[in-house]
């Protein structure tokens, strides 16, 4: 579940400068969440309208927000808080809190007459971008890892249907009985099933079962009770007592939803966690016979307060009891109501399509539409003036060249006149042809069905709006072609229409990959071995769409004629994974094989983390990411994340991000470079197709003919790095052929080894790092005589090379920015620096210290070869400044804080050592740079 906050703006708000006013900004807490607004300079009445999103994991849990002063010199002045319940938001209308004011409160209870002003906020719960409805957020999103038991084998939720018929009690009820008790809601009438809890209790063999009344907390606003009993023993548990809380979401006579958290002391570890099951009750399908139906969807998670070793072992020993007692549940329930067959009831996009009725229209209809037009007509009328004017004119004489039976032209206007008469037949003759073959194709691939397991993409085509005209009749006959995966589906042919109305649905055989676009043409059909003419093209990306949006959406059609007439086409697209997370699983195996590495499945939060980076859709997840350098005219470091679909890249140096992703099907080609004199490391370089990926223009090194090229290189390993890239690239773009070559080219004995399974950890501005001073000096020379050390000059190749650095090298400072400048070095290290060799690539920003005089350099750099040098990035600054230009007195101070990208339990050693070895370098470097500077005068 998935909370989104627009903070946007405040009144009255205290004055705590001198000046008479303040410098509002606002931080929001949920749990260990945090963000904070941009700062508003000399105002009582701030506008900020900034949005932010939180991750709910817990419906109890209460929204912060903290109004503070910010103050440059000392500690940020307190202006005011708010508390919202995060079960306002889920008991609101729309699960949305509209813009409203909240009154500021005091920090302390003595200071309730202090006015603090309002704030005015929005809330509202939403997924993905896109609000859903509730019911979607806490069957899917209230767990990081969700967990569906049906009633039934045949989907992940129940649809069951009463046998009582419309007149008679609710069917809500029939279910909801299984949560009544001495006490019942107004809601929860006790019906004939209500003693269904007892019987399931008895069933599982619970013993000591006690249950308190129902009782009214929060003001009314929430209903719960506590029932305790003893559970039975299992194989692996002896019998334990257990306390289960039960709490009322929601209970509108319509919908139901009941949390469940259970506790469980007594067990190992028993006070570490507690396992939560939510239960939900909507009204289902509508059937046949009228009846109404409901459907249940009961979902569990295990909620973690302290962590253990043994999380793998409670998690699946909670699954083998949920999935024992659900099917006993399931049994009973079957028992009391009547389940419906879920492929007769269907789910809500088998109910969206049974709405489509397409119904084929006459051929005499169609046939009236396609030749009831002036050009048909004036063509029957010339034929029938011509027919009763030969039946009613005279033989004429033979003359000149004609002979009984052959009647010549005997003047210009008969010539005329044949000529047309000649013409209409024809146009006839081919209307006439195109109709008859057109009917061939009237149907296209329209009903049928999908087959195998895997993604599947249904595609609804509802109809097309202010399509171009092209025919001589100023309407077209459009159908639609639909690309997806290599594959094909065509609709029906429209006649003479610029408005047409297909209503029908179009299924893809199921794909192992997840499909990343679907490419939409409409065509004006003139014929089978006519040209056709484009009535304007779309492009649907997967990656950038929410398929929610998708489920009914409008598409704007492109091209010329499109865009002059502004067509557009109504679509509803569905993609769903039958074989769940089964698939990933699947998938990464098969990429293991490829690249001759251990692939593990990442973790929810990871997962969560690499989607709300680059903003994708939930089903995308996270298979790899490696730190390299993007070589382009002011080169950056950070990493690069892999996906089943996208190639991303992230950096953020200096407060300056750079982040962009493209999909493996917009790469034409991929080349591995050799580390060479001019690069000293190997580098991968990937082109794109002409005009695809533009949105990532601004991570390109170069472009050539409308096609992008990326350098990457400085992998910490390289070969790993190339094998991954390669694998998933040629999964999805390359032919068969292609395919066997490259594994042919790249085939070759690997030792499966593990990888590191890391929490992932998203790259942060280096401003905010932990900077330690490593080394402090005062040295006696002018200021301009010491920057020679990062002049790329003699002095600093010498000093460089004296320290341990070896071949090093650096490029010229080139500028983005006024008073900006930016370079990279690299060098190798010496048996003195490091015992295992290894070598270092960095990028440095000098920029003049603020009010000062003096120069500021900023450093982050990448270890390549150096044991766990991929786990971290190292971020040096150097701040020189000029105490006393004429005695020739500078002032040194280094600061290092070392920036980690993945986990490790060596972490503390690691930075123990860095900055140590550092440390001694540095203070060296400054030794040998004042020596050198102190010979040459």
């Amino acid at each position: 579940m998935r909370l989104t906050v627009r903070v946007i703006g405040a009144r009255n708000l205290r004055a705590m400068d001198s000046n008479g006013f303040s410098d509002p900004y606002v931080k929001l807490q949920l749990g260990k969440q945090r963000f904070k607004t941009k700062v508003i300079k000399m105002n009582l009445n701030p506008t900020w309208d900034q949005e932010f999103s939180f991750l709910v994991g817990d419906v109890r849990d209460v929204l912060k927000f903290y109004v503070y002063d910010a103050d440059m010199l000392g500690i940020d002045d307190f202006l005011g808080l708010v508390r919202v319940p995060i079960e306002d938001a889920l008991a609101a209308e729309n699960f949305s809190l509209a813009t409203r004011w909240y009154q500021l409160l005091p920090k302390g209870k003595t200071d309730k007459a202090v006015d603090c002003g309002e704030i005015c906020v929005s809330i509202s719960l939403e997924t993905a971008g896109a609000t859903r409805s509730w019911s979607d957020d806490l069957a899917t999103e209230l767990t990081d890892i969700q967990r569906n038991y049906s009633l039934s084998s045949q989907s992940t939720g129940v649809s069951i249907a009463s046998a009582y018929n419309k007149s008679e009690s609710s069917k809500e009820d029939n279910i909801s009985g299984y949560f009544d008790g001495d006490e019942v809601p107004a809601e929860d009438k006790c019906s004939e099933d209500s003693n269904f809890r007892q019987t399931v209790v008895e069933l599982q063999g619970c013993t000591d079962f006690k249950t308190e009344p129902w009782r009214v907390d929060n003001d009314g606003e929430s209903l719960k009770r506590v029932i305790t009993y003893t559970t039975a023993p299992s194989k692996l548990v002896k019998a334990v007592r257990a306390t289960e809380e039960q709490s009322y979401l929601k209970a509108d006579g319509k919908e139901y939803s009941v949390l469940l958290s259970v506790s469980t002391p007594d067990v190992p570890c028993g006070t570490y966690f507690r396992t939560e099951i939510l239960f939900r009750i909507m009204p289902g399908p509508e059937l046949d016979s009228e009846q109404q139906t409901s459907h249940l969807v009961i979902s569990w998670r295990m909620n973690f307060f302290q962590s253990t070793m043994l999380k793998g072992m409670i998690e699946n020993g909670a699954r083998q009891g949920l999935e024992q007692n659900y099917a006993q549940f399931s049994d009973l329930l079957s028992q009391k109501v009547k389940p419906v067959d879920v492929e007769d009831a269907g789910s809500d996009k088998e109910q969206i399509l049974a709405s489509l009725q397409g119904g084929q229209e006459s051929d005499w209809k169609i046939a009236f539409l396609y030749f009831c037009n002036l050009g048909v007509l004036s063509s029957i009328f010339v034929v029938l003036y011509v027919t009763l004017h030969v039946l009613r004119v005279n033989s004429s004489v033979v003359q000149g060249f004609e002979f009984p039976g052959l009647d010549l032209p005997d003047s210009l206007s008969e010539i005329i006149v044949g000529g047309l008469l000649f013409l209409q037949v024809q146009h006839i003759f081919k209307k006439i042809t195109c109709f008859v073959q057109a009917r061939d194709q009237k149907v296209g691939d329209h009903g049928v069905k999908a087959q195998g397991d895997g993604w599947l993409l249904t595609v609804a085509l509802i109809e097309g709006s202010k399509l171009a005209p092209v025919d001589a009749t100023g309407f077209s006959d459009p159908y639609v072609v639909f690309t997806c995966n290599g594959k094909t589906k065509t609709s029906s042919i429209k006649f003479q229409t610029l408005e047409p109305q297909w209503n029908e649905i179009f299924e893809f055989d199921a794909m192992e990959d997840p499909p990343s676009v679907m490419n939409v043409h409409v065509y004006d059909f003139d014929g089978p071995f006519d040209e056709v003419t484009s009535l304007g093209h779309a492009e649907i990306n997967f990656v950038k769409s929410n398929l929610s949006e998708l489920a009914d959406v409008w598409i704007p059609l492109q091209g010329n004629l499109a865009q002059s007439w502004q067509s557009k086409l109504h679509l509803r697209i569905f993609l769903n994974n039958s074989k769940g997370t089964g698939m990933v699983t699947e998938y990464l195996s098969k990429m293991e094989k490829e690249v001759g590495k251990k692939m593990t499945l990442r973790s929810p939060r990871t997962n969560t983390a690499f989607q709300e980076l680059f903003c994708l859709p939930a089903e995308e997840f996270l298979i790899n990411s490696f730190t390299c350098y993007l070589k382009r005219k002011l080169h950056a470091q950070g990493h690069l994340f892999l996906s089943p679909r996208t190639i991303g890249f992230y950096s953020s140096m200096f407060g300056r991000k750079t982040k962009f992703f493209f999909l493996w099907e917009d790469i034409e080609d991929i080349q591995a470079i050799p580390q060479s004199l001019s690069s000293w490391s190997p580098s991968i370089v990937i082109t794109l197709h002409k005009g695809r990926g533009m949105d990532a223009k601004h991570g390109a090194k170069s472009m050539e003919n409308g096609k992008l090229r990326f350098h990457l290189q400085s992998f910490a390993s390289f070969s790993v790095a190339n094998r991954t890239i390669m694998a998933l690239w040629k999964a999805r773009s390359l032919s068969t052929e292609f395919k066997v070559q490259i594994a042919e080219e790249q085939s070759q004995t690997c030792t499966i080894q593990s990888e590191d399974s890391g929490i992932f950890v998203g790259v942060e501005d280096s401003k905010s790092l932990q900077m330690t001073e490593v080394f402090s000096s005062t040295i006696s020379t002018n200021m301009a005589s010491l920057m020679e050390v990062f002049d790329g000059g003699s002095l600093e190749m010498k000093v460089m090379d004296k320290v341990g650095c070896l071949n090093y090298s650096a490029t010229q400072w080139e500028s983005d920015k006024p008073d900006e400048y930016q370079r990279q070095i690299h060098y190798k290290f010496s048996k003195k620096l490091s015992p295992v060799g290894g070598e270092a690539t960095g990028t440095q920003l000098k920029s003049p210290m603020p009010n000062k005089k003096g120069w500021i350099i900023e450093e982050v750099m990448e270890l390549q070869g150096v044991f766990l040098g991929d786990f971290f990035t190292l971020h040096i600054k150097y701040q020189i400044e000029d105490l006393a230009p004429k005695q020739k007195v500078c002032n040194v101070q280094v600061s290092l804080g070392i920036e980690w990208s993945k986990t490790t339990q060596h972490r503390k050693r690691i930075e123990k050592n860095v900055l140590s070895s550092s440390s001694a370098r540095l203070k060296e470097m400054f030794n040998l740079s004042s020596r050198e500077l102190s010979h040459v005068r």
